[in-house]
């Protein structure tokens, strides 16, 4: 899957994240308890939860925004105690954009502020926009592209700072649904030619299934854990009509509804439903 970057060294992905029995407590309230997963270098981890289950919470710790209250977090087998260059983090809000500069100078932003030489970054600005098909936009300004540019400019902005892992969190949920398709086809293209790791979080089943390697299913909070992890062993691109991927839709969403309605105080799924 991985192939060479701008510089012609091999791409910046292949890390790997073992989170060992993770737990995380803010105001007094544990949101995630004993939560432990491996993520294999270059693999696209999808993570599915009910709302408020600490999706968001977990992702954030992997990103060292907060730290651990139990357990540990080690990215190549260091622990994490805080953000680091090697990881690049993607919001589902394009306000991110900074509205005074064009797209070009968004992507260029983070380099500017390492001291990289104009030349350089210009460079490495303009290899990433053309990598996320932003090429023609690239003098524009936030407010003159729409919401699905805006949010590939967002990736680009990431991408150029050649991050070994990249998070995501529900970066698609604003979007319509055409448009959502087609950034669910161009991550999957941006994923195999930068080869980094991803882990991304969704509320999207049938997204999950198109995009990831791996699904993770987190219960109802408070204390969330894992419930369940899903191989996808489908080649790309997948369809979620074949007999394979629904099997794997169904399983998924009969997990994610449980945990829903133990959210929401309910009790189990009518029979009849299913």
């Amino acid at each position: 899957m991985q192939e060479a970057n701008r510089t012609g060294r091999p791409a910046s992905g292949q890390s790997s994240i073992q989170i060992e029995n993770l737990g995380i407590t803010l105001g007094g309230i544990e949101i995630v308890h004993d939560f432990s997963l491996s993520i294999a270098p270059g693999e696209f981890v999808c993570v599915l939860g009910p709302s408020g289950c600490g999706k968001s919470t977990v992702l954030n710790a992997i990103a060292g925004f907060l730290p651990a209250t139990t357990g540990r977090i080690l990215l190549n087998g260091n622990q994490i105690s805080g953000p680091g260059a090697e990881r690049g983090i993607v919001f589902q809000s394009t306000e991110c954009l900074f509205p005074w500069l064009t797209v070009r100078e968004n992507v260029e932003y983070g380099l500017r502020v390492r001291g990289v030489p104009k030349a350089e970054r210009r460079e490495a600005a303009e290899y990433y926009l053309k990598l996320v098909a932003l090429e023609h936009a690239m003098d524009r300004f936030p407010n003159q592209i729409s919401g699905g540019m805006q949010q590939r400019a967002q990736i680009a902005r990431v991408l150029v700072n050649e991050p070994s892992v990249v998070l995501m969190d529900e970066p698609f949920g604003a979007l319509d649904a055409q448009t959502r398709g087609v950034m669910q086809t161009e991550l999957n293209r941006i994923w195999r030619s930068t080869g980094a790791t991803i882990v991304f979080i969704t509320h999207d089943i049938g997204e999950s299934i198109l995009l990831g390697d791996v699904i993770v299913t987190m219960t109802a909070g408070p204390r969330a854990s894992i419930r369940s992890v899903t191989q996808v062993p489908f080649d790309h691109p997948r369809d979620l009509a074949s007999p394979g991927e629904l099997a794997v839709y169904r399983k998924l969403r009969n997990e994610i509804e449980i945990e829903v309605r133990t959210a929401l105080g309910l009790g189990a799924v009518p029979s009849g439903i299913h």
